[in-house]
């Protein structure tokens, strides 16, 4: 069924009608302000982030496309590297830029990697990058968009990345190892110090993504958790994302990628000097470049500064060990390995995870769920202060009515079993053509079904076909 057309406005909206729409529209969206979505969003708290909208609206139309017209958005960007390149340990030689989110930052890493192997080692001519299962698929897109290929390595027991097996995957075309801090998926930081000789010693690149963790880690350290070493502290890191617009809580989308010097920076960069309108070059994937999110990030590091960040660093904590130590005192929950900061997840063998994830989306309680293993992940920030104690009870109780025997969950473990068997016998892409032509729009509170033959289906081209399916769907007007 075809979705109706939206027109092109003829006449201009008032304010009022414009405001009333966005509220209602709104209405849909999860409950973040009240601690309710453990996902997506950071807040530093409404003084915090009155003052860093505020500078970002200094900038609201500014471009940082070209230096020579802003110089102002130049300087800040250079100091926000500059107090990032402190953070991490770095030297005054270290370089780098802001970019949209992790995800530019990741895809610059592995383009400044792929054009200085180019240079550097010319007789590769199919580079790639070796890296742990755990790794955001962000790299996978830049594998893609880059033309390089990757090769996935096995996680240890412990669900950290596995130096001895990423070493042993290492082959001639290798431009680049990589390891996390922490892991997106359990919240693990993997053994950066020992990934990051292999790098060295085999004279690759060694990139750390620390997009979620880069602006929490540090400070969990000063708070006295043993964490191990990730950045330029590092001998053999020679680059770095983090992102400002998460644990930095700086506006959306603002992240930065950070090399050890400029030299390597310098492969980062596009530019074409044959152009008509002259020579043009450009520092990221972008070429508008919105100045308020340079001038959001630049005021949140000035705004919260080492103290509002140890302070927020120290609740958030608090708050993760208050949900951990209810998890751990739940026999049906089992965490995923020992998080080393404020992301977690965990998963069971006594109920069905996604099950247990549908009575707590009836609560309003919004958060990732996950395959291999099936495992529900929870981002817990500083405003998860305000819920913490509330969610704990109503995941007690999650827990208690997911173990009840219904006709719902005995037809969704019927239907993931099936699917199981079906994808054995069925020729590829027959249950990808079953899936097609429902309209009924998903509920996240009934989904067990859903996921658990997401699962069911991993790695396959029928999988492939269902999600692409929806993401045309969500991404087209309804």
């Amino acid at each position: 069924m075809n979705k109706p057309k939206v027109q092109f406005p003829l006449k201009p909206a008032g304010r009022e009608e414009l405001i009333n729409y966005i509220e209602q529209k709104k209405l849909k969206d999860i409950d973040w302000k009240k601690g309710r979505a453990f996902c997506l969003v950071y807040h530093p708290g409404e003084e915090r982030a009155k003052l860093i909208k505020e500078i970002y609206n200094m900038y609201f139309s500014d471009n940082a496309l070209n230096p020579t017209a802003t110089p102002s958005l130049a300087e800040l960007e250079a100091e926000t590297v500059s107090m990032c390149a402190d953070l991490f340990n770095g030297d005054e030689n270290v370089r780098g830029n802001i970019t949209t989110g992790g995800t530019e930052s990741i895809l610059m890493a592995v383009k400044t990697a792929r054009d200085w192997a180019k240079k550097h080692k010319p007789h590769i001519t199919k580079p790639n990058v070796v890296l742990p299962m755990s790794a955001h698929p962000a790299f996978m897109k830049a594998f893609h968009y880059f033309n390089v290929d990757y090769i996935p390595v096995d996680l240890g027991s412990d669900y950290r990345a596995n130096p001895a097996a990423m070493k042993a995957a290492i082959n001639k075309d290798t431009i680049m190892i990589v390891g996390s801090a922490p892991s997106y998926p359990h919240g693990l930081t993997d053994p950066i110090p020992e990934i990051a000789a292999i790098a060295k010693e085999k004279n690759i690149f060694c990139h750390v993504d620390a997009c979620i963790g880069g602006f929490m880690l540090p400070f969990v350290k000063k708070l006295g958790y043993k964490i191990c070493d990730f950045d330029f502290s590092v001998d053999g890191v020679t680059s770095i994302s983090a992102d400002i617009h998460k644990y930095g809580y700086s506006s959306k989308g603002s992240s930065v990628v950070l090399y050890k010097n400029a030299d390597i920076r310098k492969f980062q960069f596009s530019l074409y000097t044959k152009w008509n309108g002259g020579v043009y070059g450009s520092p990221t994937m972008t070429g508008t470049r919105p100045g308020g999110s340079i001038a959001g990030a630049w005021a949140a590091l000035k705004a919260i500064g080492m103290e509002g960040y140890m302070e927020m660093a120290k609740v958030t904590m608090d708050v993760t060990n208050k949900i951990k130590a209810a998890i751990e005192s739940i026999p049906e929950l089992e965490l995923i390995g020992h998080p080393d900061m404020s992301i977690l997840a965990f998963k069971s063998a006594k109920v069905d995870v996604f099950k247990l994830a549908d009575e707590l989306n009836k609560n309003g309680w919004h958060f990732e769920r996950q395959q291999l293993p099936p495992s529900l992940h929870f981002t817990i920030n500083y405003i998860h202060r305000l819920a913490a104690d509330e969610f704990i009870n109503d995941l007690k109780a999650a827990v208690d009515a997911a173990k009840k025997f219904s006709l719902e969950s005995l037809a969704t473990g019927l239907q993931v079993k099936a699917v199981k068997g079906l994808s054995k016998i069925l020729p590829s892409g027959t249950i990808a053509k079953l899936q097609k032509g429902g309209d009924a729009p998903v509920k996240k509170e009934n989904t067990a079904a859903m996921y658990g033959m997401m699962g069911a289906l991993s790695g396959t081209d029928d999988l492939e076909e269902i999600v692409l399916d929806f993401l045309d769907k969500i991404n087209s007007v309804r």
